[in-house]
């Protein structure tokens, strides 16, 4: 199915690319013709000197019959380019159908693969659990060590399902999601880490938002974000991620006590692979890679995400989601 859906995305790319060609082709050749009519025209209102050697010889012909001959001629040569631009279109992008098949077929190997070794993890935490006593530290760990083994299988669901049905695959897959719990979901699987860095990680919420997304995109999305501040933060600081209604929107912000963006422009944070020349807090590294998927999760869903606010005294991203209706 996905295979189709590339054939015919990128059939349609050919084709776009050839009626370009074609178009461009045209407005050349109706310039030459149009010059040539001119140039005819202004012959035929200043008629040449008379002939005076008689060994010389003059062909004339019609106006009109060197129009017909000139648009004709025009008319296949514009066929002419849209069927060479058509063609050279689709050797063109032929290596990007090589392309998209071969990372569609990784993503669907990788993805099918990780799932075995996941459910056998999932397995054994259960088996654990079953051996220790109910309430205690321990089994408090491997409760939280099996809900992130189900985060990653969705997200491994997620991969195999966008690798082969396209993005509509995942649409059956949306729902309404309780902003507030799950964000505090993801303050409780980052309160370890903040606190293994000295750095305190809370929580708070204005209003009750709901909005419509995958669970689990949602939940890469704020973890994303609260990563970034984390790693941007030094020890003895603070991260916040609050969570509120604006008018039609839920609105999740994330707010760090770090020194702020720097050794970067600011309107290429989301970008992939984008880096800071700054080094970031505790020599951590960072490939760029967590605010790009940020941005994509929350543009897919119909929202934004953007900088409110950045300083010495830290910095300020907020999330923004259309509330469900």
């Amino acid at each position: 199915m996905s295979q189709d859906a590339d054939s015919i995305e990128l059939r349609r790319a050919a084709r776009s690319v050839g009626l370009r060609i074609a178009v461009a082709c045209s407005v050349m050749v109706v310039a030459v013709i149009v010059a040539a009519a001119l140039y005819m025209l202004y012959l035929s209102t200043h008629p040449a000197a008379p002939v005076t050697d008689q060994s010389s010889a003059r062909i004339y012909v019609e106006s009109n019959d060197m129009l017909k001959a000139m648009v004709l001629a025009g008319f296949a040569g514009i066929v002419a380019a849209g069927a060479i631009g058509w063609l050279s279109a689709r050797n063109a992008i032929r290596p990007l159908g090589r392309a998209l098949t071969l990372q569609r077929r990784f993503i669907q190997d990788a993805s099918h693969e990780l799932r075995t070794p996941l459910t056998i993890l999932d397995a054994r935490v259960q088996l654990a659990q079953h051996k220790v006593e109910a309430g205690t530290e321990t089994a408090m760990l491997l409760a939280q060590v099996r809900a992130d083994t189900a985060a990653l299988t969705a997200t491994v669901q997620e991969l195999l399902l966008a690798a082969t049905a396209g993005t509509s695959g995942t649409d059956s897959m949306v729902e309404e999601v309780e902003v507030n719990s799950m964000v505090d979901t993801v303050t409780d699987d980052l309160a370890d880490l903040a606190t293994s860095r000295g750095i305190t990680l809370k929580a708070m919420h204005d209003g009750e938002p709901q909005v419509l997304i995958q669970p689990n995109s949602l939940r890469r999305a704020i973890l994303g974000l609260v990563d970034n501040a984390l790693n941007h933060t030094p020890e003895g600081g603070q991260v916040t991620i609050a969570s509120t209604i604006r008018g039609r929107d839920a609105v999740i912000t994330v707010q760090d006590t770090g020194t702020g963006i720097a050794g970067i422009d600011q309107s290429r944070v989301f970008e992939r692979f984008a880096r800071s020349s700054e080094p970031v807090a505790g020599g951590r590294r960072s490939y760029g890679l967590g605010l790009a998927l940020v941005r994509e999760i929350v543009t897919a869903a119909g929202g934004r995400i953007e900088i409110r606010s950045t300083g010495p005294e830290g910095t300020a991203m907020a999330l923004t989601l259309p509330l469900a209706p």
